[in-house]
C-alpha cells in the first residue's frame, strides 16, 4: 500500500493507493500553529476508522509547498512508518528535467502534476491547477517543466477582496448567468469567475502559440469544476492528478532501489 501526502497551503491531503484506486483520501486544513501530535492523533484515527494496519503501508511519498510544516508532517510520517520517506524535490524523477533558471523554486506539488501529466500523454501539455494559487505549468512532450504562471487562487481572490473592503461580503463561489450582475452578490461573481474564465481562456491561448499552437491542457485542483465553461479548455479534469503524480514517483522509485 502506498500512502501519498500533498502538503498544501489551505489543505494537507493524505492519500492511501491500493489495487489500482485511491482508496481513502482524508484531508486535514494545514495549520502551521499545530505540532505533530495534532496530525498524527488525526491520521491515527482514520487509520482506526478505516480498519487499516500501519505495517499495510509500505511506501510513503511526500509533498510540502509549506516549509514551517514539512518538519512536522515528516516527524509524524517517520513516527507511524518508519524513516524511508520519498520527500518530492526538483531531483527526484530522472526522467523529467526541469529547465527554469531556479529549479528549487517549483513547487513540489508542480513537479508532482507534471509527472502525472508525462506519464500519461506524450505531448505538449500545460497543468492548470485550481488551488490557493492558480498555477499554470507547462511541460514539454520531451519530458521537461518550459516554466510556470502563478497568479492568486479563486478563493484567495474572493477573500482578498471581502477582506480588503468594507462593503463587499464573501460570496459563495457560483457561477452567475450574466456578467451584468444585479445585487452585490452576482456582481462579485460576475467579476471573480466570468473574470476568471476569460484569464484562463486567454492565458492558455498564449502558452498554445507560444508551444507552436501543439499543447492540451489538463485541470486539477478543488475548485477546477467550479467554472463550468471552462471543460472544454481541458482533455482532463482530474482532482487527484497530485497524488497519482507522487504515486508514480514512489513506484519508479521504489523499482529503481
Amino acid at each position: 500500500m502506498l500512502l501519498a501526502v500533498d502538503v498544501g497551503n489551505t489543505d494537507t491531503v493524505f492519500g492511501l493507493y491500493q489495487s489500482d484506486d485511491w482508496e481513502y483520501i482524508w484531508r486535514m486544513r494545514s495549520l502551521v500553529q499545530e505540532n505533530e501530535t495534532h496530525y498524527e492523533s488525526r491520521l491515527r484515527l482514520h487509520f482506526l476508522e478505516a480498519g487499516l494496519w500501519f505495517g499495510d503501508v509500505d511506501t510513503v511519498v511526500l509533498s510540502s509547498v509549506v516549509p514551517a510544516m514539512t518538519p512536522i508532517i515528516q516527524k509524524v510520517l517517520r513516527s507511524m512508518f518508519g524513516d524511508e520517506i520519498i520527500v518530492v524535490g526538483p531531483d527526484i524523477y530522472p526522467d523529467l528535467s526541469i529547465a527554469i533558471n531556479h529549479p528549487h523554486e517549483i513547487g513540489a506539488d508542480l513537479i508532482a502534476n507534471s509527472v502525472a501529466v508525462m506519464t500519461r500523454y506524450r505531448e505538449n501539455c500545460v497543468v492548470v491547477d485550481f488551488g490557493t494559487a492558480l498555477t499554470f505549468t507547462t511541460v514539454s512532450k520531451d519530458r521537461k517543466i518550459l516554466g510556470v504562471a502563478i497568479l492568486p487562487g479563486l478563493m484567495t481572490a474572493v477573500k482578498a477582496l471581502f477582506a480588503n473592503t468594507a462593503q463587499l461580503p464573501e460570496v459563495p463561489l457560483v457561477l452567475p448567468k450574466t456578467a451584468i450582475g444585479k445585487n452585490t452578490t452576482e456582481a462579485i461573481q460576475a467579476g471573480i469567475l466570468l473574470g476568471y474564465e476569460g484569464l484562463v481562456k486567454s492565458l492558455l491561448q498564449r502558452i498554445r502559440q507560444e508551444m507552436g499552437g501543439e499543447c492540451i491542457a489538463v485541470a486539477t485542483g478543488g475548485l477546477s469544476s467550479i467554472i463550468e465553461t471552462l471543460q472544454d479548455e481541458f482533455v482532463e479534469i482530474d482532482n487527484n492528478l497530485t497524488l497519482d503524480g507522487l504515486r508514480i514517483i514512489g513506484e519508479r522509485l521504489n523499482a529503481n532501489a
